[in-house]
C-alpha cells in the first residue's frame, strides 16, 4: 500500500500488517508524525518517548518476520490512560503526589493489548486522578473548549488522528462524555467484564476500563482483546472470549426497538440538544418509543454520589493522609464528603443497584434492545476550568450496563454531540450490533 496514513483505523491496518503490505514501523512513523504536528494544540500526551514507540513496532516486525502467528493487534499502537499502570512507562495519575512513578508491572488489560500485538505508543493525559480538575488536553475541534473528562488525552488523542485506539476508565461519565466532546465513539462495558487490576482504583463499585476509537469495528477489535477473568479484580469471572467483531457485524435477526429515555436530567439539556434529539427520534420512526424512567430511578444520581464518594475517600486515604495540601480544591472537596458518609447510607446505597438492574433487565428483556439518552447536556462547553456535567452517564454507570457515545451529530458551533446508547449487561456485543444498525440507519453525522 502506498505512505500509510495516520487516520488509518485499527482494523484495516491491523489487516494490511498481517497481509505484509504494511510495516508496523511505517505506521509507528505516521502516528508519530501526526503527534508531532497536532500535540501543541491538543496536548493530549502525559509521556510520549518516540524512540521507545519506534523499537516496540521493530520488534514487532520482527516477530512477524520469523513467520509466528500474531495477534489480532500485532503492531496497531494504542494510547494509555495514564492511570493504567505501564512496567515501561511513568504512570503518573495526572497529580503531582505520583510525579516520577514508574510501575513494576502492566496493568491486566496492557498485557492483554501486548499479547495482542499492540505498540503501546504513550500514556495519554488525564484529569487529577481521574476526577474532575482538568489536565492540560484541549479539544481538538477547537482548543478553547474542554475534551472532557477523565480520559481527555485518549479521546483527543484518537480525535485528532494520532493514534486508532486508546484506553480510558469512567467512574461516573469519563469515556461517554469525552467521546462525545471530541467526536469519537467511546464504549463502556458492562462492569466486571475488562479487568482493572493495576489501574488506579476510586470506587470498586464504578469504576470501569474503556475504549475509544473512531469506528464501531475499531471498537469491537480492541473490546475483544480486553474482556477476561483476572483473580486481582474480585468483580470479574471466568468466561470465554466474546467475539465482539462477530456480532457486531451481524444485521440484526429483525430491526431494533429502542426507548428513549430523557431521565430526570433532561432539564439540563440545552435548547440545541433536545432539538436535535427531537431530529433523531424523528429519524427512527416507529422505531423508537418515548419511556419514563420507573420511579425507583429518579434517586440514583444521589446514590451514585454516596457511594463515589466514599468509595474514592478510602482509595485516596494516603494521599490525603501525606499531601492533601497537593491536592486540588475540588478533590479536597470530595474525599472530605466521603469521609463524612455514614456506613448506613453508603450500605443502602449499595443496596439500590440490584433494583435498579432489574428494572432495566426487564425493560430491555421484554420490550426493547437498547436505550437512546444524550451523553451530555450539549456540546463541549467553552473554556478549560471545567470537564462538563457528566450527569447524563451516572444512572447507566451506577447499574453497570454497557454503554456507548456515537458521534451522530453537531451542534450549530461546529462541534460534536454525540448520542448514547445503552444496552442489557452482558450483552455488549448486542448492543454494537444495535448501534451498527442505527448508525446506518441515520447516518454518521461527523
Amino acid at each position: 500500500m502506498n505512505r500509510p496514513d495516520a487516520s488509518l483505523g485499527a482494523c484495516e491496518a491491523a489487516r494490511a500488517i498481517r497481509e505484509g503490505a504494511l510495516t508496523s514501523e511505517e505506521l509507528i512513523e505516521a502516528c508519530l508524525a501526526r503527534v508531532r504536528a497536532a500535540e501543541p494544540r491538543v496536548q493530549a500526551w502525559s509521556f510520549m518517548d518516540e524512540a521507545h514507540a519506534l523499537a516496540q513496532a521493530r520488534a514487532a516486525d520482527e516477530y512477524k518476520r520469523s513467520g509466528r502467528s500474531i495477534g489480532p493487534l500485532h503492531g496497531v499502537p494504542v494510547g494509555v490512560k495514564d492511570i493504567i499502570d505501564t512496567a515501561d512507562m511513568p504512570t503518573e495519575n495526572g497529580s503531582v503526589l505520583h510525579a516520577g512513578r514508574t510501575p513494576r508491572a502492566d496493568a491486566s488489560v496492557v498485557s492483554m493489548l501486548r499479547a495482542a500485538g499492540a505498540v503501546i505508543l504513550g500514556k495519554t493525559v488525564t484529569t487529577e486522578f481521574a476526577t474532575y480538575s482538568p489536565g492540560k488536553t484541549r479539544n481538538p475541534h477547537d482548543p478553547e473548549h474542554t475534551p472532557g473528562g477523565s480520559s481527555s488525552g485518549s479521546a483527543a488523542a484518537v480525535a485528532a488522528g494520532m493514534v486508532p485506539l486508546a484506553l480510558g476508565s469512567q467512574t461516573n461519565g469519563s469515556v461517554i462524555r469525552p467521546a462525545s466532546f471530541c467526536g469519537v465513539y467511546g464504549f463502556k462495558p458492562t462492569h466486571g467484564l475488562i479487568p482493572r487490576s493495576g489501574v488506579l482504583p476510586l470506587s470498586r463499585t464504578l469504576d470501569q476500563v474503556g475504549v475509544f476509537a473512531r469506528t464501531l469495528e475499531d471498537v469491537a477489535l480492541l473490546a475483544e482483546q480486553l474482556v477476561g477473568y483476572d483473580e486481582k479484580d474480585p468483580d470479574t469471572k471466568p468466561r470465554a472470549r466474546i467475539p465482539f467483531c462477530a456480532i457486531a457485524a451481524e444485521e440484526p435477526p429483525v430491526e431494533p426497538l429502542i426507548a428513549f429515555v430523557k431521565t430526570p436530567q433532561w432539564q439540563r439539556a440545552d435548547a440545541e440538544t433536545k432539538e436535535a434529539f427531537a431530529e433523531l427520534v424523528d429519524a427512527l420512526g416507529e422505531r423508537v418509543q418515548e419511556v419514563e424512567l420507573f420511579p425507583s430511578a429518579t434517586e440514583a444520581w444521589d446514590w451514585h454520589k454516596t457511594i463515589m464518594e466514599a468509595e474514592m475517600a478510602f482509595n485516596l486515604d494516603a494521599e490525603w493522609r501525606r499531601g492533601r495540601d497537593g491536592l486540588s480544591k475540588s478533590l479536597r472537596a470530595q474525599i472530605e464528603r466521603g469521609r463524612e458518609v455514614r456506613a448506613v447510607d453508603y450500605q443502602q446505597a449499595l443496596a439500590r443497584i440490584p433494583l435498579l438492574q432489574d428494572g432495566f433487565e426487564e425493560l430491555l428483556v421484554m420490550h426493547y434492545d437498547a436505550i437512546l439518552t444524550p451523553c451530555a447536556p450539549g456540546t463541549a462547553p467553552k473554556g478549560l476550568d471545567s470537564t462538563g456535567d457528566p450527569s447524563f452517564c451516572t444512572l447507566w454507570t451506577l447499574c453497570g450496563l454497557p454503554s456507548l457515545s456515537l458521534p451522530l451529530m453537531r451542534g450549530s458551533n461546529g462541534l460534536p454531540l454525540g448520542a448514547q446508547l445503552v444496552g442489557r449487561r452482558n450483552f455488549d456485543g448486542r448492543l454494537l450490533r444495535t448501534a451498527r444498525w442505527l448508525v446506518g440507519r441515520v447516518g454518521a453525522g461527523v
